[in-house]
């Protein structure tokens, strides 16, 4: 059994992907550890057919947390052994996953979960911009094996640094039966991250001339802001936005499966988002949920293939009511029609063909690094 060992910044409980990921290769005969952050409010594990580490920092945010979580990682990996590869997801990690597979003579892996020195919260400080993409530009071309979430982001750093990409897309698992239709007295649904750039503050303020309610399930470096936001507006008090905060994949799923509408916008502040590809996109599909979208390369070419979304030329209050009044009051038949072609499309994009490609890479990888000792 070959082993390999995943290392993210992430709780694990929250990570969709490298559960995925990690359960994929699990199932078909590798043995699989995955270690990420334990936080003060993490809840306890699930059960997986992996293993499961999380290492605990007193510092939870900013430079002090990657500081400190990389040297916690790179300790606990200097004191591993038998892993016959080393697995960075993102490159927030990636520094002591790298030197831990250097020094065992390993194969490195990297999987490039965005494009991390063009997220805004890096643009905006060019010092620290500096110093990711220092560490970009030495992991990457030392990597055995890379892969990302898009084929835009594939590109992108294949014509920056001259190797492959591969693709592995954040796809949800296709379920035995097919979701009802989104159901038309639904809520609006947001999922993931409260951070800059997510349009949040225009959704907020689009609200008051939406005929609709909005469900938001996240937290992330806006939460305060956006909830004294939505209080300021009479939001809250008239139950026309609810946050319920992080919510474990198995229970967002249900959340996802009662929303009329999905919002999947970003605004243009760095090549991450421009090029991104998430997996709520992919989650609401698989929930028959239309969505709204921005134009974005990844997000078109999708919607220009199967017909799954609106998109949303400016994020703006008055773009965003619009586009909302017309698929939850003005054209039912649209999001109707919306919905029927979710239904198609999710037999085509889903995780089971997805990981034949996951599957496809780390068989090569074993070609690319060649024979392996098992003690290092």
């Amino acid at each position: 059994m070959r082993r390999l060992l995943f290392a993210v910044t992430s709780d694990l409980t929250y990570d969709q992907r490298m559960q995925r990921i990690c359960a994929s290769l699990a199932q078909h005969g590798y043995g699989v550890r995955l270690v990420g952050r334990q936080l003060p409010s993490s809840r306890p594990l699930g059960a997986q057919p992996f293993e499961q580490v999380r290492l605990r920092c007193w510092f939870n945010k900013g430079k002090l947390f990657y500081a400190e979580y990389n040297i916690r990682l790179l300790l606990y990996l200097l004191r591993q052994r038998g892993w016959h590869a080393y697995c960075a997801a993102d490159l927030d990690a990636a520094l002591p996953v790298w030197l831990r597979a250097r020094l065992g003579g390993r194969p490195f892996v990297y999987d490039a979960h965005e494009l991390f020195t063009e997220v805004p919260e890096v643009v905006a400080r060019p010092w620290v911009q500096r110093a990711w993409r220092g560490v970009e530009q030495w992991v990457v071309p030392r990597a055995t094996l890379a892969y990302t979430v898009g084929p835009a982001l594939a590109r992108w750093f294949g014509q920056r640094y001259g190797r492959p990409f591969g693709v592995v897309r954040n796809i949800s698992r296709l379920g035995a039966d097919a979701p009802a239709s989104a159901p038309a007295a639904g809520y609006i649904l947001y999922q993931g991250v409260l951070n800059v750039g997510r349009g949040l503050e225009a959704l907020l303020d689009a609200m008051p001339a939406v005929e609709g309610r909005l469900v938001i399930c996240g937290e992330g470096d806006l939460s305060a802001q956006l909830r004294q936001r939505a209080a300021d507006l009479g939001l809250l008090a008239s139950g026309k936005v609810a946050f319920r905060g992080y919510v474990v994949p198995a229970e967002l799923r249900q959340v996802t499966l009662g929303a009329a509408v999905g919002i999947s916008v970003l605004e243009h502040l760095g090549l991450s988002y421009y090029y991104s590809l998430a997996n709520k996109f992919f989650d609401y599909l698989h929930a028959g949920v239309p969505q709204l979208i921005s134009p974005f390369p990844e997000y078109l070419a999708l919607n220009d293939a199967y017909q799954v979304a609106e998109v949303v030329p400016h994020l703006t209050p008055e773009c965003l009511a619009a586009a909302l009044n017309r698929l939850l009051r003005d054209a039912p038949e649209r999001r109707a029609q919306l919905a029927c072609n979710c239904q198609l499309a999710r037999l085509e994009l889903n995780w089971q063909h997805e990981e034949t490609e996951l599957l496809r890479l780390y068989e090569a990888l074993w070609l690319t690094a060649g024979p392996q000792p098992v003690t290092a």
